[in-house]
């Protein structure tokens, strides 16, 4: 995971350096590269979350990347919901959203190609017969129980994000992340 956050912040400086005076690709590549990002390392955290002891494991690494995403990837949304947030508000322009929307569909792809990539080469224990083992639902409930229950959370976490913008950047991220933590624990 380290290395992917590296490749990363190499390829967004190179892409702030040398793509500003192109902005449509300037700002799709920083997106996909900043998606990429997260995507990779959440694949790898769904592996790493079994692991002994458990919940522990998974809660610590939940929040420790949550505060490395949100130091690293500053400037980009990540998510389609996010990005579609200021499009409705008038922030974004519609082009400029369908292009940061589909950026993030496009490093989804790649990063999910990518870390099956890695888990076929076996480099670390959890790799083990991570491609064999399918993807398994972490989740325990109804489909209508979890529906309900990622519906209340998002409007949880967005209303807190908006709340959080008159807080210092620095303490942001880790109020953020907290956050992010107990609701994947109360999840």
């Amino acid at each position: 995971m380290s290395g992917v956050v590296g490749a990363v912040a190499l390829c967004r400086r190179l892409t702030r350096r040398r793509l500003r005076s192109r902005p449509r690709l300037f700002a799709f590549l920083l997106e996909m590269f900043s998606t990429f990002q997260i995507c990779a390392c959440t694949n790898e955290l769904s592996l790493l979350g079994n692991v002994e002891p458990k919940p522990h494991t998974a809660l610590t690494l939940t929040y420790g990347f949550t505060v490395l995403h949100g130091l690293t990837l500053a400037g980009s949304t990540c998510n389609p919901c996010g990005t579609l947030q200021p499009m409705w508000g008038g922030a974004t322009s519609p082009r400029m959203g369908g292009l940061k929307i589909a950026a993030q569909f496009v490093a989804a792809v790649l990063a999910r190609a990518f870390m099956h990539f890695i888990w076929s080469l076996e480099m670390a224990e959890p790799h083990l017969g991570a491609l064999s083992q399918g993807c398994s639902s972490p989740m325990q409930t109804t489909e209508m129980q979890a529906f309900c229950i990622e519906l209340l959370f998002s409007v949880v976490f967005q209303l807190a994000v908006l709340r959080a913008e008159s807080v210092t950047p620095k303490y942001r991220v880790h109020l953020l992340a907290l956050l992010i933590t107990m609701l994947v624990y109360a999840g």
